[in-house]
């Protein structure tokens, strides 16, 4: 029943404890119909199985009266979301107003509640993919490695808890890294320093740090296909890069990259340029270079498990140069500073630090990978917007900025309305709008769905702010739709810089 799932919600929102949540999630797995388990997995991880269905808060503004005893089941309303996104065309205004009534009319008061919330993408629970990881484990009985390694081959822990739950450890053997299949990306920590880098991963592989949009690409035979960092097939957008896969003297390979557009003298153009081009179905005038820096599976043999070394070694004997990030070995601080000067002085932000012995942690932020920049940049979560004054008459334009809290929602860290072009202002302003929960004076509020990386001088300490800190002179450097809010910097980072400044 929907109830269970909603009374569930509430539990786990109302406690901070980390194993109370998982317990509270894990019981409520252990007695949901096996077809129900993937979606339920998804609403309690405050999200939709499906794409989005273009509900706003003013849709939800008033509700019909609640339903006295509860009749709704979980497959019920999956179906009902489903036909909901799918009425289109004339009159759909008028049927997809019906559909959600009917919707609303037959729920309780705690399942509306538990709808609203989750149509709104307000769910506050604090219930993140770990602890949805762990929970899984937890109603199966199975090992919280396991879960998690079927999850990240998988990209979809829904489909891995139906089979958990179904068959025990056995059911996730049939999730393992499959072709033309994305998985999640391995992600990085941050380090201050070279020094400190080097000193954690031992001799490692210093690569440039590239502004530019994470690919994944897949090729079987002649077939190739694309991937952003959050999974979305990119094909084809991309055509100039399918053809220099496709002429790679491979079978079968799968390989981690990025996508930039690089200017005539040789340096990157603008982040928004790349992004731009990235995301446009037509725009064909600026071509996108690959450049590839980790090889995931090579004609046959699964490399994921294998140490850094290996898979940098398979991706040199199958990739041209050209299509490499340009990477030194070394466990020497000074000569990987002098590979970080000839990264800035191309125009790129920084260098990567990859420890040669580790695996590839797909799916996790693995401390064997740890970026090194000079400048202070965060990403960070949109969590409202001001209407601008004097020739900003007319856009949203001073951003409210948040981190995220791993126990759930965000912590906001001050505001800024530097670093924006017009175009920029136009943007954000129609994307804001369109993410808009309802206002407060000239502060419109949005869903947090939106990041955007900052640049800053410094943390200080502010009791103005829920956090205790504020960010020193922010100023937007560009928006990050290749990321999700999952991959926004924790208020924990925050924190940490704060405390290395004082």
């Amino acid at each position: 029943m929907l109830l269970e799932v909603a009374r569930t919600s509430e539990a786990v929102a109302g406690t901070s404890a980390r194993l109370a949540k998982i317990d509270a999630i894990a019981s409520c797995l252990r007695r949901l119909e096996p077809r129900e388990v993937p979606i339920a997995v998804a609403y309690l991880s405050g999200e939709l199985p499906h794409a989005p269905i273009g509900i706003g808060w003013a849709a939800l503004r008033e509700l019909p009266a609640p339903a006295a005893s509860a009749t709704l089941t979980v497959s019920e309303v999956d179906s009902l979301l489903r036909q909901l996104g799918a009425t289109t065309g004339r009159g759909s205004q008028s049927a997809r107003r019906a559909l959600l009534a009917d919707l609303l009319g037959r729920a309780t008061e705690t399942e509306q509640r538990f709808l609203t919330g989750l149509l709104l993408g307000e769910l506050r629970q604090g219930a993140l993919d770990g602890v949805m990881a762990d929970a899984v484990a937890r109603a199966s009985e199975v090992p919280s490695a396991a879960v998690r390694r079927a999850r990240m081959l998988a990209g979809d822990l829904g489909s891995v808890a139906a089979a958990a739950l179904a068959a025990g450890e056995a059911g996730l053997e049939q999730f393992g890294l499959e072709l033309l299949r994305p998985l999640e990306p391995m992600l990085a920590q941050t380090a201050d320093d070279l020094a400190q880098a080097l000193a954690r991963t031992g001799p490692a592989a210093v690569e440039w740090k590239l502004d530019g949009a994470r690919i994944q690409a897949h090729r079987l035979g002649d077939e190739v296909r694309l991937y952003t960092r959050n999974l979305a097939d990119i094909t084809g957008r991309v055509p100039e890069l399918v053809e220099a896969i496709r002429a790679l003297p491979v079978e079968a390979i799968v390989l981690d990259g990025e996508a930039i557009a690089i200017a005539d003298d040789g340096r990157p153009h603008p982040f928004q340029v790349t992004m731009s081009r990235f995301g446009s179905r037509t725009e064909r005038a600026i071509p996108l270079t690959a450049a590839f820096f980790d090889c995931l599976h090579l004609d046959g043999h699964d490399l994921l498990d294998r140490p850094g070394r290996e898979r940098f070694a398979a991706l040199a004997a199958s990739v041209p140069e050209e299509l490499r990030v340009p990477r030194v070995e070394t466990e020497d601080a000074g000569e990987a500073e002098r590979f970080l000067e000839t990264a800035l002085a191309a125009g790129h932000e920084g260098v990567m630090v990859k420890a040669l012995d580790a695996p590839y942690e797909a799916g996790r932020r693995g401390g064997s990978w740890l970026k090194v920049k000079r400048a202070h940049t965060l990403d960070l979560v949109v969590l409202a917007a001001e209407w601008g004054h004097g020739r900003r008459q007319g856009w949203l334009s001073n951003l409210h900025l948040g981190a995220r809290d791993p126990a759930g929602g965000f912590v906001m860290l001050g505001k800024t309305f530097k670093g924006m072009t017009d175009a920029m202002l136009a943007w954000q302003t129609e994307h804001l709008l369109a993410l808009e929960t309802h206002r407060e004076g000239r502060v419109v509020h949005v869903r947090p769905e939106l990041v955007v990386e900052i640049a800053f001088d410094g943390v200080q300490t502010s009791p103005r702010y829920p956090g205790g800190v504020a960010l020193r002179f922010a100023r937007v450097k560009g928006y990050r739709p290749d990321k999700s809010v999952s991959d926004a910097d924790t208020i924990a980072t925050i924190r940490a810089i704060h405390g290395r400044a004082e």
